[in-house]
């Protein structure tokens, strides 16, 4: 299992770990506001990661790829921006054959968005902030 990731609360600047898999939200220990929630999962922690009621975004990636590098710093100002609503989970395709073969990765950047475990939408390639905040804003509603 992937172990939760560390982030800072953009209210009052603590450290917090936030968990791969969680019914509810991720909230600050300290002043209780809703957390970002990006995530990394792995094979084996995918199905854990996306089983959440909030909108969650795959987003199917490697270390390697100049597109993919571009969008990460979009879906983490993404996270903080929908934080409580939006979930971002990465999986590195390179080290996670299996997710990269059920999503059917033939491209990266390759973004999934989902509800309850189902996509609901796919992205392929990088997109501008514009772009996927607009996605996800629809996805919301």
């Amino acid at each position: 299992m992937t172990a939760g990731a560390i982030t800072t609360c953009p209210s009052c600047s603590k450290k917090n770990r936030v968990p791969v898999s969680s019914k509810g939200t991720p909230r600050c220990a300290s002043c209780h506001v809703d957390l970002p929630w990006l995530v990394d999962a792995n094979d084996d922690s995918l199905d854990t990661a996306i089983d959440t009621s909030q909108l969650v975004l795959v987003d199917l990636w490697a270390a390697w790829c100049g597109p993919c590098r571009q969008i990460a710093p979009i879906l983490q100002r993404l996270s903080t921006e929908f934080a409580g609503r939006l979930k971002v989970v990465k999986v590195d395709v390179d080290a996670n054959p299996l997710t990269a073969q059920k999503f059917e990765a033939r491209s990266i950047p390759l973004l999934k968005f989902m509800k309850n475990s189902h996509v609901v939408d796919t992205v392929v390639g990088a997109q501008s902030e514009h772009v996927l905040r607009t996605l996800v804003e629809r996805h919301l509603r």
